[in-house]
């Protein structure tokens, strides 16, 4: 069975296309086979930074494909053990169907109310929707605890889960991407280490799901 893994957001800038990246990596390293499908095919963030990944010989291998709609992203899931979907942002049609197809959303957020709230927003637009999978990832906080517990709580109390694990601002983060690594390929432990976490947290949640289902 294939895990279906949607990555989605309400504005563009908080880090969907380096979930999505992560998370086709962590799988590939793992033993499993995978590939993004990158559905934004203006911007093409996924497509051209696996092409950078392969430009610098790196390993493993990540398989990002450019798809023109999500129904032919999801006729090609059955080949792979995992499908991340890269979508559009602000795409409201693609976005309900990434979220309809997809095991997991993962909205990715940042610590404040410029974030915080159009997630919830798009959230609460896919529930009543009838989607019921739906988590968010802490990203590009900042060395503020009590900032992080406060976006926590905020997602909490709009009745949301949230995911373990949290990506701070850091430069490594972008340099890794320029050069065509991920988030857990940096050349710091400790934030290979915080964005290993939150990998594997989606991993076990999306597990989860698959066996209750």
């Amino acid at each position: 069975m294939t895990y279906v893994i949607g990555m989605i957001s309400q504005k563009g800038g908080v880090g969907k296309s380096t979930l999505a990246r992560m998370m086709a990596r962590e799988f590939v390293a793992g033993g499993l086979t995978a590939k993004i499908a990158d559905l934004d095919t203006q911007q093409q963030t996924s497509t051209y930074w696996a092409g950078r990944r392969a430009e610098a010989g790196l390993e493993p291998e990540v398989q990002v494909q450019s798809f023109a709609s999500v129904a032919s992203a999801i006729a090609d899931a059955p080949r792979f053990d995992a499908m991340i979907l890269d979508g559009k942002p602000n795409a409201s049609t693609q976005t309900l169907e990434i979220a309809q197809a997809a095991d997991l959303c993962v909205i990715p957020t940042g610590p404040t109310v410029d974030d915080l709230h159009p997630g919830v927003v798009l959230a609460h637009g896919l529930r009543k929707k009838g989607v019921g999978a739906i988590v968010f990832a802490m990203v590009k906080t900042t060395a503020s605890e009590r900032e992080t517990e406060a976006a926590r709580a905020y997602l909490t109390q709009a009745g949301y889960d949230v995911l373990s694990g949290e990506i701070p601002v850091s430069t490594a983060y972008g340099q890794a991407g320029d050069v065509g690594r991920t988030i857990t390929e940096t050349s710091f432990r400790t934030l290979n280490a915080r964005a290993t976490m939150l990998a594997q947290s989606i991993i076990d949640r999306v597990a989860d799901i698959q066996e209750v289902a």
